[in-house]
């Protein structure tokens, strides 16, 4: 089977359901930033991983590209859509939120904006929380629209806030061993 169908050469795509847009709709660009954010998070899984004590956020990092997913798939469909997985925002919203306690628990006070630098897989996590940013601002532009938009600028809303607080707690982990 090809990869390229030709359909999109004239700068149209398919919305799930079938409709076709520009390829800079709103809608398009919201969930082209979430698969922007699904891979850039792999980047991060992959270089936590190489550290043993980071193994354990490597395995939140795999589910927040799951729940990603599916965000992206109801980003991608403008009506609703039985076979679409349900949002779980409730659920995700307490695992990211729990998360982001624990974490927090552990970090010294800050009273001062954090430059990102090393190293490398906290400056990473940085990245991946400024293409959440843009994602969330890309999702709320359109939230008005559909209930499970506004679920989902909520979630990556939570999802910044766990990036940043995981950029730390890696920086903080990885300066002890050093």
């Amino acid at each position: 089977m090809k990869i390229y169908t030709k359909k999109g050469d004239d700068g149209t795509t398919s919305l799930v359901g079938g409709r076709r847009v520009l390829k800079c709709d709103s809608r398009v660009e919201a969930y082209g930033d979430a698969d922007e954010l699904i891979s850039y998070l792999g980047v991060v899984r992959a270089h936590l991983l190489q550290y043993d004590s980071l193994a354990p956020m490597a395995d939140e990092i795999f589910l927040i590209q799951q729940h990603l997913m599916d965000i992206s798939a109801h980003l991608a469909c403008d009506c609703e859509q039985d076979f679409l997985r349900p949002l779980k925002e409730e659920e995700w919203l307490a695992f990211l939120e729990s998360s982001i306690d624990k974490m927090t628990a552990l970090l010294p006070p800050k009273f001062s904006f954090i430059i990102p630098g090393p190293p490398a897989v906290a400056a990473e996590c940085h990245v991946a929380r400024t293409i959440c940013r843009r994602c969330e601002r890309k999702v709320v532009a359109i939230a008005a629209k559909m209930a499970s938009d506004a679920t989902c600028a909520r979630y990556l809303n939570r999802l910044s806030d766990y990036l940043f607080a995981l950029a730390q707690i890696v920086e903080l982990q990885l300066s002890k061993k050093s």
